[in-house]
């Protein structure tokens, strides 16, 4: 476990460097395009170290926001404040800040870029349907994202992204302004067929970008959770009984999106045809392993 977590580390790194390497190699086209040559790869460059730099910052924010998570009051949730402080004390990690998501449908996330500087989402679908030790595997597994790691690259993922499709959003815009510069010294039409099919190209390949993305984060560290989960509570059949309670239920996360499916313990977009009309689509770039196999894995512990 302790060897998978270390790979996992080195994996977070090789994908951040290489998000900041393709989004300079987006940008970069981009600018040539426009005429602005080797003046515009260092603009490329610039722009996204320090858009990578910005989602180091801020991308736990967007998380929350997105979720539409608010702080979770220490009286009104004082169950919550009480399990997360005594796993953190037993874990020796610091207590996360705490957040609870008005909605019936019962996940959880975590999120942050490194342990002291890290948060848990809950929703209020989780408080209600969970037992004591079932939310206390719940809270464990998230947890286990936070001291194996997992939250850094997890989090930008959200954000990522983003820059390129915003590229890919600029360029075929462009190709209604002929293509800047160039496009005025040439006889053919300029830049703007190249940036349309550049453009056209990267918004189809940045969806399918994200999700191998997310499902490089996701599915892995999941199961890995799942299991520091146990090690944190000494008690499987928390987790289990949970874990079967998720699968059971068919409701999803109103305020959740493919953006940010990743993040949380359960997809928590349609998945079964009577969970909704994309469960498809969702199912085909799905970012977690299946439950039934998350809760094979767990019994044989």
């Amino acid at each position: 476990m302790y060897d998978q977590v270390a790979q996992n580390k080195r994996r977070s790194a090789a994908i951040v460097i290489g998000f900041v390497l393709f989004t300079t190699l987006v940008l970069a086209v981009i600018l040539w395009l426009l005429n602005l040559g080797f003046i515009g790869v260092g603009i490329a460059a610039i722009v996204a170290i320090a858009s990578a730099w910005g989602a180091y910052w801020k991308s736990d924010q967007i998380a929350l926001k997105m979720s539409r998570a608010v702080p979770a009051d220490e009286h009104t949730y004082a169950r919550l404040h009480n399990l997360v402080e005594g796993l953190c004390i037993a874990s020796g990690l610091p207590k996360p800040r705490i957040y609870v998501i008005d909605d019936v449908a019962p996940n959880a996330f975590a999120t942050g870029r490194n342990p002291k500087h890290a948060a848990i989402a809950v929703t209020t679908g989780l408080l209600d349907m969970m037992t004591r030790v079932e939310l206390e595997g719940v809270l464990a597994h998230e947890l286990s994202h936070i001291k194996n790691d997992d939250i850094l690259v997890s989090t930008l993922a959200v954000t990522m992204v983003g820059m390129i499709t915003l590229a890919a959003d600029i360029s075929v815009r462009m190709m209604w302004w002929n293509g800047g510069r160039r496009g005025r010294n040439d006889n053919e039409g300029g830049a703007a067929p190249f940036l349309a099919i550049f453009g056209i190209a990267l918004l189809v390949l940045s969806p399918l970008l994200a999700k191998l993305m997310q499902m490089s984060v996701s599915r892995s560290r999941e199961s890995l959770a799942d299991v520091s989960a146990i090690e944190m509570t000494r008690y499987p059949p928390g987790l289990i009984s949970a874990l079967e309670k998720l699968r059971d239920d068919t409701t999803v996360v109103h305020s959740a999106s493919r953006a940010t499916a990743h993040l949380w313990i359960e997809a928590p977009i349609a998945r079964d045809e009577e969970e909704g009309r994309m469960s498809k689509w969702n199912r085909l770039f799905d970012t977690h392993p299946p439950l039934e196999d998350r809760i094979a894995a767990l019994r044989e512990l």
